[in-house]
């Protein structure tokens, strides 16, 4: 395939996949609100699921009908990265300053860094119970998989803890549900074909440029799932909500790391991670991290020259990939 085709197939299912993840959000609002679950529920599972949706996909396939997972680990540590530093930058740049709350920066920031290090905890743990004796090599099976599984039912137990009050609407608004239903399985099949042509890209340059999937993974279809979150939270900044759009990213993350990965080990049984390309990525998700929890800490706001640098850190990372894949640099062993 050429690399003309290859840019098409990326760019085209990119747009299915925003698409599709707009049909996915609005009707899960809908279903949310009509079956009258609280605040939690639509946030932290309904939500979260929608939003992070072509990230699970993307894993699902990628294990299931490619054989690999450390195109998965990329995805999802790409689109952690692009979510964390280029969506409030952008969100910041179309609002300024982009106003958060305490609860955002201590609960869900620090929550979200908790998910990190707990992701990382079961990659190291994959590598020292290792039988084959590679230090390279972290092997994860499904009782590793329910470590962050477990953290995730945790922070929806806190989360419910502080709406623990909610009061349901006595009559569910007057609607056709149906209608709502097919609006989200048809949302779900176009994320799940577009994905896999976003796989089907990465794979594509993979194999052109004889570099590693897990690069791929990382930047081309990482963005192009990411690009959903970027249009709620940029809209959202837009009129004014700069708590929901730094939470939208930070919920979002969080399920991607704790739930979106597992998924994938709990399908197969056991797969191995690449852990020498793994941990130095969440290493620089972790920086990225650090950078935006500052940028919201300074006066509980992201102002517009914090966007910049946001969105220049997410440069300097784009361009350090770059020039690692040409083998100009070897920061990493294993490539």
């Amino acid at each position: 395939m050429s690399i003309l085709w290859l840019s098409f197939l990326a760019i085209i299912s990119t747009v299915v996949i925003w698409k599709g993840s707009e049909l996915l959000e609005q009707s899960s609002h809908k279903i949310a609100a009509y079956y009258g679950l609280p605040a939690v529920v639509q946030g932290a599972v309904i939500v979260a699921i929608g939003s992070s949706f072509p990230e699970l996909a993307s894993v699902v396939l990628g294990v299931l009908v490619h054989g690999t997972f450390d195109l998965g680990v990329g995805v999802i540590v790409g689109s952690a990265i692009f979510n964390i530093l280029v969506i409030p930058g952008l969100s910041a740049l179309r609002r300024s300053p982009l106003q958060v709350s305490r609860d955002v920066v201590y609960k869900e920031g620090q929550f979200y860094m908790l998910a990190i290090a707990i992701l990382l905890l079961t990659f190291s743990f994959g590598v020292i119970y290792n039988t084959d004796g590679s230090g390279s090599t972290s092997v994860i099976g499904r009782p590793l998989a329910l470590i962050p599984i477990g953290m995730y039912v945790l922070y929806i137990f806190i989360q419910y803890q502080d709406v623990s009050d909610y009061k349901p609407p006595v009559k569910p608004p007057k609607m056709s549900i149906a209608p709502e239903w097919i609006k989200l399985a048809v949302g779900m099949v176009l994320i799940v074909v577009a994905v896999e042509g976003l796989i089907r890209a990465a794979l594509g340059f993979g194999d052109m440029f004889d570099s590693p999937e897990f690069f791929w993974g990382l930047t081309i279809v990482a963005a192009g799932t990411s690009f959903p979150d970027a249009f709620v939270s940029i809209r959202a900044a837009g009129g004014g909500h700069g708590e929901v759009s730094v939470a939208n990213v930070l919920g979002s993350n969080t399920f991607d790391l704790l739930v979106a990965l597992p998924v994938g080990v709990l399908l197969i049984g056991q797969t191995t991670v690449d852990y020498s390309l793994a941990v130095p990525m969440m290493g620089v998700l972790t920086v990225a991290t650090v950078a935006l929890f500052t940028a919201m800490r300074t006066d509980l706001a992201i102002t517009r020259n914090e966007g910049l640098f946001l969105l220049g850190c997410y440069g300097v990372f784009v361009i350090w990939i770059l020039i690692e894949t040409a083998g100009y640099v070897n920061l990493l062993p294993s490539v």
